[in-house]
């Protein structure tokens, strides 16, 4: 079977784990050059050396999403290896604390918004014109089920999500004319190390969670990366301004 990303560039934010580390993986096996990006270094390596292993291309840059000047050497420092930025998976995240919304503490509210919306927005704003120079492109950002209902006691992250759907709205509607097609996936409960920092700490019950899910269990990592190769693929070629729910149905209550 061809590999439907054979031979284009895509840039990974949040590549060092969870949902970013199997979507390279699998971006890397369909033929894409993936450019790793993390703000922890060593998570990026390790997504790096497992692509190598598997005989797949790619490269990793340590970058905070939410300072402009490392979002701007990113997307800079991928051009500069590969040539030109034909894709990207903007998922860079954190899911911050769990609190009633007038107990939540202002900085962290603050870093969740930088990282996650504002980090959305400005990997959009310096991905964009090396798309265009090439003649387009395709972007895919990681919004969440939380980007489309309310979930108790997670006001940053619910607000940064929702944010992100109107985000890749905007800039679907601005670039449509232009070759490049924006789209976001909304997560539902899936098996990563963040959902396992939820609910160490005790603010997410596993159990409610997971009796909340129509399908009964939580999705896998690599069922969201799935998503994000067909929607970065020709094959998703008249899809722009979705936000694909890959959840197990649980937005569909």
């Amino acid at each position: 079977m061809a590999q439907v990303l054979r031979g284009k560039v895509v840039l990974v934010t949040g590549g060092g784990s969870g949902i970013g580390r199997a979507t390279s993986l699998l971006l890397a096996k369909e033929g894409a050059k993936v450019m790793i990006a993390d703000y922890v270094p060593d998570g990026a390596e390790r997504t790096l050396k497992l692509i190598k292993e598997a005989g797949g291309e790619a490269s990793c840059v340590a970058a905070d999403v939410s300072i402009g000047s490392q979002v701007e050497m990113m997307v800079n420092k991928t051009v500069e290896i590969y040539g030109r930025l034909d894709g990207a998976f903007n998922n860079a995240g954190i899911e911050g604390k769990m609190a009633d919304t007038a107990d939540y503490p202002e900085d962290v509210f603050d870093r969740i918004i930088a990282t996650n919306l504002k980090g959305v927005w400005l990997s959009m704003k310096y991905e964009i014109p090396q798309m265009l120079k090439s003649g387009g492109g395709a972007i895919v950002n990681t919004a969440s089920g939380a980007g489309l209902v309310g979930v108790a006691q997670l006001s940053a992250y619910n607000a940064s999500k929702h944010g992100v759907v109107g985000l890749t709205k905007t800039a679907a509607l601005e670039f449509a004319h232009k070759n490049i097609r924006i789209n976001c996936v909304c997560p539902g409960l899936i098996n990563t190390p963040m959902v396992a920092r939820m609910i160490d700490s005790g603010g997410m019950n596993e159990q409610e969670f997971l009796a909340a899910e129509p399908v009964g269990r939580m999705g896998r990592p690599e069922e969201i990366g799935e998503g994000v190769v067909w929607l970065l693929s020709d094959a998703a070629s008249f899809v722009t301004g979705h936000s694909m729910s890959i959840d197990g149905g649980f937005v569909a209550q």
